[in-house]
């Protein structure tokens, strides 16, 4: 039995197999829910060596706390069952994630890939880790070493399309970005991530109107089952932000952001990001941190990926939430000194950036600022997009001009006005207090 790109799977059963190739469309455009499929796969062929490890895949690309003793387990089951060389690649590969090690997960995968580059899932968990470990050039060059081997009619080309269109916006290669894009929209209208990769091109290069004409009529579309649909309507929130319009991005974080009640850690990172933009403005966010806060404490498992911690914080200090507080500082502290590449990203971003935020939020700016100011410019070591960490300049900005640092605020509002002429003001986004 194959998979949809006739890749040999170990142990599949024409029932199994079918299953898999479900599992596989869905997360090719990242809709409905490939693990469901992945576990009628296990249930229909325990033997099926690819549909554990891709359970596993499934457990670690979310972040999710619980994710990693979930993968650890069905790479056991994996590592007891027969396997080709593609199969015991993988089984390297997602081991080395589930215990915290990014970097070599990555590089296993990036091996993988250069012997099957028609592996669909090796290239999505591997462009998922160079998002995460924010490596733009991987985001762009893992992709670009597979696009020869793939063919228009190939299935889940537009998935590659896709990809390969975000790393070339992360890159900076905007015109190209947009081209392939929106070239993956046309192939497979479902394809979430080709949506996203065109609205972070609009995002970039400073175009609000643009991206609110690109999602919003077709939010019928993008969202529909989609577990990006959050962040899709996270970024069309941005564009509004972007225009001045903070009551429509307010509303759409009540109905389509925050409001919901998401437990997922992904959307709870927009929901706070989101938040905390609306309160840099001066928007009055009244009781919104607090079910945001209750969330958190819920599910997060702090000091185990600085980019949540981060964004848990946020929630937390909007909420006055002083012991979640500590408990996030405390667990970064233990993090510096424990295994795994969360030690690295916690070290050379996230600590600063995390306390920064607290601090913030205390009214102490001038600290604030004196944290975030050495770890903008290498802010990607902690991963996240452009878009995503430009919360670490506004919150900059902010701290500059609320701590009456007047020769910084003004430079910093010139920096960002050169670069976004159309959407940005002259001043720091707010001096109230």
């Amino acid at each position: 039995m194959d998979d949809n790109q006739g890749l040999a799977l170990s142990g599949a059963s024409a029932e199994s197999a079918a299953a898999y190739r479900d599992a596989q469309r869905e997360l090719a455009c990242l809709v409905g829910d490939p693990l469901a499929a992945a576990d009628r796969a296990i249930a229909a062929s325990p033997a099926m060596t690819m549909a554990w490890l891709l359970k596993a895949w499934l457990n670690l690309l979310g972040t999710e706390p619980a994710g990693n003793a979930a993968a650890l387990e069905c790479c056991q089951a994996a590592g007891a069952l027969l396997a080709n060389d593609r199969e015991q690649r993988h089984l390297a590969a997602v081991t080395a994630l589930a215990r915290g090690r990014w970097y070599e997960a990555g590089l296993l995968l990036e091996d993988l890939s250069a012997r099957e580059p028609l592996d669909l899932v090796a290239l999505q968990a591997g462009h998922q880790i160079d998002f995460f470990t924010g490596d733009s050039r991987m985001l762009r060059d893992r992709i670009a070493r597979a696009l020869p081997a793939w063919q228009r009619g190939t299935e889940g080309f537009h998935a590659v399309l896709g990809m390969y269109a975000f790393g070339l916006e992360e890159s900076g290669d905007y015109a190209a970005a947009e081209k392939h894009g929106r070239a993956a929209v046309e192939l497979q209208p479902r394809d979430s991530w080709a949506w996203h990769a065109v609205a972070h091109v609009l995002e970039m290069t400073d175009q609000p109107a643009a991206g609110v004409e690109w999602l919003r009529p077709n939010a019928p579309i993008w969202s529909h089952e989609s577990f990006l649909a959050v962040h899709n309507w996270w970024h069309l929130a941005l564009f509004h932000l972007a225009l001045d319009q903070t009551e429509e991005a307010l509303q759409l974080y009540d109905r389509a952001i925050g409001g919901p009640g998401s437990s997922l850690v992904l959307d709870m990172l927009d929901a706070s990001a989101m938040l905390w933009r609306l309160q840099l403005r001066g928007v009055d966010v009244g009781d919104r941190w607090q079910p945001l806060a209750d969330r958190w404490h819920a599910v997060l498992v702090p000091g185990r990926y600085a980019f949540n911690d981060m964004h848990a914080m946020m929630a937390y200090a909007g909420a006055g939430r002083e012991a979640d507080q500590q408990a996030v500082i405390d667990a970064q502290r233990e993090a510096l000194a424990a295994a795994g590449d969360n030690a690295v990203f916690t070290r050379e971003v996230g600590a600063a950036a995390t306390q920064a935020v607290l601090a913030f939020a205390h009214g102490d700016f001038a600290r604030c600022a004196g944290l975030l100011r050495p770890v903008r410019s290498r802010a990607s070591r902690f991963g996240g997009s452009h878009a995503q960490r430009d919360v670490i300049d506004l919150t900059l900005m902010e701290a500059a001009a609320r701590g009456g640092e007047e020769a910084l605020a003004c430079a910093l509002a010139f920096e960002r006005a050169a670069l976004r002429p159309h959407s940005s003001r002259l001043r720091p986004l707010s001096m109230a207090a």
